[in-house]
């Protein structure tokens, strides 16, 4: 291996920085020495984190394609990555599709995929010159069975596992592994409140009775354990549940 990409090894960007499972991500791979740009919307936010965790602060929105631009360019003047963690998406409405509103079908897919391929199509290049480029996309098992109320996230979230599964075979030929994490029910700090238009009282009803869901903590670990697994192992699907979780359909409350 060059010098070149030695120096970037272990160095990481990560959308979606400024909350959750991003920002999760940034502190477990920072924690673990890695060089990690934290990439959100909100500098405010990512300010802290970086000052916290010695994460690179990039303020921008990943579906805006000159923003896009600038970021890359500061990464490459920053000496570069070779691995890139799209955690950044997100839900907007739980309506019936008979009630689907074009704004919130919008946000969907423009957050879950156009910005995962704009970022990845702009970062690809980097990866590739590197020699073990890895790409990590957090979709959801709502790629995977879809519910009432559920249908443009449903469909936002398959989408982009569509997307993740063809790059795992476009780029194979270029030693990048492609990983794909698909968590169940995480309660986060805005996920849910997000989804549900700020209304606290329903967002705190999405996890209400359930004794143990999974963390934004949670998923960070294992977004770190695969990304620091030997470049030749590649976990190509991760679908992680809480135990309470056994199916999508299928969820315990009120359990002790």
């Amino acid at each position: 291996m060059s010098t070149q990409n030695s120096a970037i090894q272990h160095a990481a960007l990560v959308t979606g920085a400024s909350s959750g499972i991003g920002e999760a991500t940034v502190r477990a791979l920072s924690a673990r020495g890695w060089k990690v740009f934290a990439v959100a919307r909100r500098a405010e936010r990512l300010a802290a984190l970086a000052e916290e965790t010695g994460a690179i602060s990039v303020p921008a929105d990943v579906t805006d394609d000159d923003q896009v631009a600038a970021l890359l360019a500061t990464v490459e003047a920053a000496g570069g990555i070779n691995t890139l963690i799209n955690i950044a998406g997100g839900a907007r409405g739980a309506d019936y599709l008979g009630e689907a509103k074009n704004e919130d079908w919008d946000f969907m897919l423009q957050a879950n995929v156009m910005g995962t391929m704009k970022i990845t199509r702009a970062f690809l290049p980097m990866l590739r010159a590197h020699g073990e480029g890895t790409v990590l996309n957090l979709t959801s098992t709502a790629g995977l069975v879809s519910y009432e109320g559920g249908s443009g996230y449903n469909a936002a979230k398959a989408a982009q596992r569509a997307l993740t599964q063809a790059l795992r075979l476009e780029e194979v030929v270029n030693n990048i592994r492609v990983i794909e994490v698909l968590p169940g029910l995480v309660q986060t700090e805005e996920f849910a409140l997000r989804r549900l238009g700020g209304d606290s009282e329903k967002a705190a009803k999405t996890y209400a009775g359930v004794a143990k869901p999974l963390t934004a903590e949670d998923i960070a670990d294992i977004v770190s354990y695969a990304v620091n697994a030997p470049h030749h192992v590649n976990l190509d699907e991760i679908v992680v549940r809480p135990v309470a979780q056994a199916a999508a359909h299928k969820l315990i409350r009120d359990q002790a």
